[in-house]
């Protein structure tokens, strides 16, 4: 991971703009298909899930247990400083509490209040795999930003587009495709973000997904910053 992959005013002016950016590559393909072989290692996971079993899609994921496998700590609390600001601003704009400047103060900060279990996972489609919309929420302590990494090279794979919705009020739903490549992470909402109205600032709600995927094999890994209840 570079400086070079995080423009964070663009960044920052994207999620304003739109509640999703794209960042350049964080994770060379050396790291990624490292990080894919982990899968099969139980060990290192806390919990795996079956989508279709529980009405989520089709395929699965599993939870990280602690501690975390590099490069993920390092990664996860550079990612977080440069989210606080946001995720501050956004809270302010929220009419809700703000957030610590590092990623260990908002870890205790989810200690107090129950959240103990990691989030940071794993997802892995086949052909004819899907994840439904949804929020990754966890808990009341809900940190407003999270990140998905391509892992694999889009070259194994057809379909599987990540996909984010936003619904303004009285709007009609409108979706995002966010192009991913290999290493490469998009930055999104997690549940809500302000936009700036004539009246003031209001509550826009997002969801994200996959698509189906046609054909190979498809795995992303996905950092979120609070932890779960």
């Amino acid at each position: 991971m570079t400086d070079a992959a995080l423009d964070w005013p663009r960044i920052a002016a994207d999620l304003n703009a739109q509640g999703w950016a794209m960042t350049g590559p964080l994770l060379t393909p050396a790291t990624c298909k490292a990080l894919q072989a982990l899968y099969d290692q139980p060990e290192r996971f806390r919990s795996r899930i079956v989508m279709q079993r529980h009405g989520f899609g089709q395929g699965e994921y599993q939870y990280f247990a602690d501690p975390l496998p590099d490069p993920l700590p390092r990664l996860r609390a550079h990612l977080y400083e440069g989210l606080a600001p946001i995720a501050d601003d956004w809270a302010r704009r929220m009419g809700r509490p703000g957030f610590p400047a590092r990623l260990d103060e908002l870890t205790a900060r989810c200690r107090a209040a129950g959240q103990t279990r990691p989030t940071s996972l794993m997802l892995r489609y086949g052909p004819g795999d899907y994840n439904r919309l949804h929020q990754d929420l966890y808990g009341e302590l809900v940190f407003p930003l999270q990140a998905a990494i391509l892992l694999s090279d889009p070259a194994e794979f057809e379909g599987g587009e990540f996909v984010l919705v936003e619904q303004k009020p009285r709007s009609q739903s409108q979706a995002h495709v966010a192009p991913l490549k290999q290493g490469q992470a998009v930055i999104f909402a997690v549940r809500e973000r302000p936009v700036a109205g004539t009246r003031g600032d209001y509550r826009v709600q997002m969801r994200h997904g996959v698509s189906t995927v046609r054909a190979g094999k498809r795995m992303t890994l996905g950092l979120i910053f609070h932890d779960a209840a």
